[in-house]
């Protein structure tokens, strides 16, 4: 069976293994371990995502339980097709590097767009807010009690990781853009210019070639 492009599947799959629970208590146990940080979760969602499980019989409902005056919960339970597949897709994601088609990846092949300045001002902030972000962790890290399991912050650990790979990589895109040491850049800075002398983008797109010449010709 196709893994789900939806994370949310797999942490409901995993969390049925331990044992039999309703959404609610679902929604409830993931943002008490903190798992939203890691995966996109919110409780409309979590419904949408038991319902498409139970239709391919991946969880079963249990029992329906009703407690005072709230709503009846369904408790759902994980089927032996459900465990397979849990086991199948925690493999696959856990050994397979697959493309992540990040936010920040998309504006970067996209940055020529607004002009050099502003990119390089937007920049510094971003690497203000990630610099933020790793002093929080490790304000959480040094708050953590004497023999904490290790295995409990292991997706933190890596998300700090990837954050200050990332630190390390905005540092130098930053320095270079600073330095004039990006190359590349003078077409960069030179297209927005007469973008705002008024010339339309095939104006300036001609201007350029006419002005750098070879440098526009790279096949990549």
């Amino acid at each position: 069976m196709k893994r789900p492009a939806n994370a949310l599947s797999l942490a409901v799959l995993t969390l049925l293994f331990e044992k039999p629970m309703h959404p609610y208590e679902m929604s409830t146990t993931l943002r008490h371990r903190s798992k939203e940080e890691s995966i996109r979760l919110n409780y409309g969602s979590l419904y949408a995502v038991v319902e498409s499980l139970r239709k391919k019989r991946l969880v079963a409902a249990r029992e329906t339980l009703r407690e005072g005056n709230r709503p009846e919960r369904t408790v759902y339970e994980l089927t032996e097709d459900g465990a397979t597949a849990m086991r199948a897709w925690l493999s696959e994601m856990l050994r397979d590097p697959s493309p992540q088609f990040t936010d920040f990846e998309a504006a970067l092949s996209l940055i020529g767009a607004i002009p050099p300045d502003e990119a390089l001002a937007l920049l510094r902030l971003r690497l203000k807010a990630l610099h933020i972000a790793s002093n929080q962790f490790d304000g959480v890290r040094a708050h953590l009690p004497e023999g904490f399991p290790s295995l409990f912050m292991v997706e933190g650990e890596y998300a700090e990781a990837v954050r200050l790979a990332e630190i390390a990589f905005v540092e130098k895109l930053v320095g270079d853009l600073e330095n004039d040491r990006l190359g590349g850049t003078e077409v960069w800075r030179r297209m927005h210019e007469l973008r705002s002398a008024g010339h339309t983008g095939e104006e300036a797109n001609a201007k350029l070639v006419q002005e750098f010449g070879d440098l526009l010709t790279w096949d990549i």
